[in-house]
């Protein structure tokens, strides 16, 4: 199964229109769901600015400030990862560069574990909905209007039919929606 899970503003973006994306920080609740997530996970395909945002979870000890995040983190190091980047000449970690298309390098993923895979960074993710590679859809919706940005999701170009598998509210007013393709 391909996953693409992201914050999301109420009126659909993932960066507001300064590219800031601050207001997604999550609450140790929230925080608590993505480690139980990416632990699930894998592999993790992601674009470079997604790759770049995550990297300090690999290089930054002074994100291990408690338990929750040491988990995170030595769950992030060990997760593999399949970085997109046509600027990138090397990535670190348990990563590597993207040799293939899209489609290829989600096969390969797939066929390389038994758990889902996830995708990431919204350009990218929308490139594997358009193709049809994406299973499920996670929107971790959070109460605010950016009112314009990167949206969670291009134009494409068929409609895609999705089923609510879930919906979790948290205290925070963060809402989790799952869609699975039908």
């Amino acid at each position: 199964m391909l996953i693409f899970s992201m914050g999301v503003s109420v009126d659909g973006f993932v960066a507001d229109r300064h590219g800031d994306f601050a207001w997604t920080a999550p609450t140790d609740e929230v925080f608590a769901c993505h480690l139980e997530e990416v632990g699930g996970l894998g592999a993790y395909l992601l674009g470079r600015r997604l790759y770049e945002a995550m990297r300090v979870w690999e290089t930054e000890p002074a994100m291990r400030t408690d338990e929750l995040r040491s988990r995170f983190a030595d769950v992030w190091c060990a997760l593999p990862k399949v970085v997109f980047s046509q600027t990138l000449a090397r990535v670190e970690g348990n990563a590597r560069l993207a040799e293939g298309t899209v489609e290829q390098e989600v096969a390969a993923a797939l066929a390389a574990t038994d758990r889902p895979v996830s995708i990431g960074g919204a350009a990218l993710a929308g490139q594997a909905v358009e193709a049809g590679l994406v299973d499920e859809l996670r929107i971790f919706r959070h109460p605010v209007v950016v009112g314009g940005g990167t949206p969670y999701l291009p134009p494409v170009r068929r409609d895609v039919a999705l089923e609510v598998v879930d919906v979790r509210p948290f205290s925070s007013g963060v809402v989790l929606e799952r869609y699975r393709r039908v």
